[in-house]
């Protein structure tokens, strides 16, 4: 039906970025109930920067395609999958399997692109978009007047997170460093620079009642000091440990660690909450709901977008055989937004 051939990075095991492989084969055929998607927009999200380190909690064993969501134009349809979807634009969150030109995915795994959205933008919010979505009004259930903080607000989640919280009427701190400051001030965002500011101090004095919720990506020591931030009835929404990203030894730990903290945390009699975000919750009880949760709350994160509300912050857009280098410079810590891979 095309002449095109499949492209796709396997991750072999524990490399550096050049050490990831470009592959080549066929395009695969949609199944019954799959589509397959040409891949437009894919991208480098912190999930792969802890895979290819075997850091990952739930990684596939090596090697794999890694590449946690993707935008693209339906190609085929499978057997008891509606025709008319080839050739519309849908996002999908996959987990792994994104770094290719062609991707085969499940018909209800994806989600309209509404018009006027292109590729890279709505890349950009995918997994990001999600994740903040569903931390602020799922797991926060923030609203107007509120007052939160966000770590890492210049960051691939905290970026959209803020802009997501600032269209609800909710008044943010952000943790950042300097370089980022007069962006964040743009957005609204009260600054503070982790580097070399005491950030538990300092968020007292902007906030002496505490914060009514907490979103903290870097675990260990932080996600103690968040707690104790909260304001009573506040909530902490922990959403992984950035800081233990180059440790050695067990990948588990610090996440068991978190997710003890949070259980004793959440028996303690004060009205706080805590939560261990993690954005596959629930998928293994009802496929259905999670589907349903994930479609609603990308398409409201879609309707920002549209409306302004979210801005797209694409650090850098690189074709999928330069990998390595896209990794590099996501890792490098000196972008802001999200690098993306073009097929």
């Amino acid at each position: 039906m095309n002449a095109e051939g499949l492209v796709e990075v396997v991750l072999p095991g524990k490399v550096e970025p050049e050490g990831l492989e470009i592959r080549h084969g066929a395009v695969p055929v949609a199944g019954p109930g799959q589509v397959v998607i040409r891949m437009e927009a894919t991208g480098v999200s912190f999930a792969e920067q802890q895979m290819r380190r075997g850091r990952y909690y739930d990684q596939p064993p090596f090697p794999f395609v890694p590449g946690y969501d993707l935008v693209g134009t339906v190609l085929t349809t499978g057997h008891g999958v509606d025709p008319g979807l080839a050739g519309t634009r849908v996002a999908a969150l996959v987990k792994v399997g994104g770094w290719a030109s062609h991707v085969r995915v499940e018909a209800a795994d994806v989600v309209p692109v509404p018009d006027g959205i292109g590729a890279a933008e709505a890349e950009t919010v995918v997994v990001n978009g999600i994740t903040a979505w569903q931390m602020l009004h799922r797991k926060a259930r923030v609203r107007s007047g509120q007052t939160v903080l966000v770590h890492g607000a210049n960051g691939g989640v905290g970026s959209v997170l803020v802009q997501l919280a600032r269209a609800a009427g909710v008044k943010v701190i952000g943790t950042a460093s300097a370089r980022h400051h007069d962006a964040l001030r743009e957005r609204g965002v009260t600054p503070v620079d982790y580097r070399t500011e005491n950030v538990a101090a300092r968020v007292r004095e902007l906030a002496p009642g505490g914060v009514d919720a907490v979103f903290d990506h870097v675990g260990g020591r932080s996600a103690v000091d968040s707690w104790n931030l909260l304001a009573p009835g506040g909530t902490l929404v922990a959403y992984g440990s950035a800081s233990t990203r180059d440790d050695t030894g067990s990948k588990q730990g610090p996440v068991l660690k978190l997710l003890g903290r949070v259980l004793l945390w959440n028996t303690l009699p004060n009205g706080r909450r805590a939560y261990f975000f993690n954005v596959w919750a629930g998928r293994a009880l009802s496929k259905n709901r999670f589907r349903a949760r994930l479609r609603a709350d990308l398409t409201q994160v879609f309707t920002a977008l549209q409306r302004g509300d979210v801005t797209a912050q694409i650090a850098a857009q690189l074709p999928l055989t330069q990998v390595a280098e896209a990794l590099r410079l996501a890792e490098s810590g000196t972008v802001a937004g999200k690098v993306v891979l073009n097929p």
